[in-house]
């Protein structure tokens, strides 16, 4: 007799009956409207839209960075969007790492140092935490040399390595980007998001979004939003596992389909 094994993904963050609304002045602005989502444990689920839909005030709220009006928000099996500030605060620092558009550094601190203050909100201090700060800046081609150097001397595409890596240091168990390549030219942008792609390769759950297509190819999933809901779905392999040309005229055509 064979046995058929079926094999699960867990939800790493899943939501129910989100909403997000904004007032100005008598006018109530609803900008997520009653949304269920599951963040699976693994994916590289990429956030698309049309400006105005919600992509960013989404990324907020999954990931505590903001508190939603109504719905819940749950982390595993813990609801989050009743903590307190400083709750809300602890839960970030020790489950997710954040890449901005513009990664803010401390302007008085060195390469090494932006990571490792970073590092040392989790983590003690050790030799091996600190061997292990410096291999990563390494790996993302920032070496020792340029570990020393202050946020302005870097270049951006250098302050967003610089970013990445401080996100990823106390291993999150998943990692929010909201348009991480969007100020940069197209060779930092191209390294910083292989960056990413190795990332998930290790495992890493991310949320990331963009409106950008050369990045978004990079996820295995796309969800599209339209006026504050989840209007289309779209799923890839992971990148590099499928035909590069295909993998874009597949994701073009979905993206076509939705009016973006």
């Amino acid at each position: 007799m064979i046995r058929k094994v079926v094999l699960y993904m867990i939800p790493v963050l899943h939501t129910e009956k989100l909403c997000k609304s904004f007032s100005n002045g008598a006018v109530q602005q609803h900008v997520i409207k009653n949304l269920d989502l599951e963040i699976m444990e693994g994916d590289f689920t990429v956030i698309m839209g049309a400006s105005g839909s919600g992509k960013s005030t989404l990324l907020y709220a999954l990931s505590g960075m903001d508190k939603p009006t109504l719905g819940k928000v749950f982390f595993g099996d813990t609801e989050i969007q009743d903590y307190t500030n400083d709750q809300l605060a602890v839960f970030r620092r020790k489950n997710c790492g954040f890449v901005f558009q513009s990664i803010y550094l401390l302007e008085n601190q060195s390469v090494l140092d932006n990571v490792l203050t970073g590092a040392f909100a989790v983590q003690k201090n050790s030799p091996a935490l600190i061997k292990r700060v410096k291999e990563l800046l390494a790996k993302v081609g920032l070496d020792e040399e340029m570990q020393k150097k202050y946020p302005n001397q870097l270049s951006g595409g250098e302050a967003q390595r610089v970013g990445i890596v401080r996100a990823v240091i106390n291993e999150p168990k998943i990692l929010f980007a909201d348009e991480p390549t969007g100020s940069l030219n197209s060779a930092s942008g191209k390294d910083v998001l292989d960056i990413f792609t190795g990332v998930h390769e290790n495992g890493q759950s991310i949320v990331m979004v963009t409106h950008d297509i050369k990045t978004a190819l990079r996820g295995t999933r796309v969800i599209y939003l339209r006026d504050g809901k989840v209007v289309g779905e779209h799923r890839m392999a992971n990148y590099g596992g499928d035909d590069l040309k295909e993998r874009r005229e597949k994701l073009t055509a979905f993206l076509d389909e939705m009016g973006w």
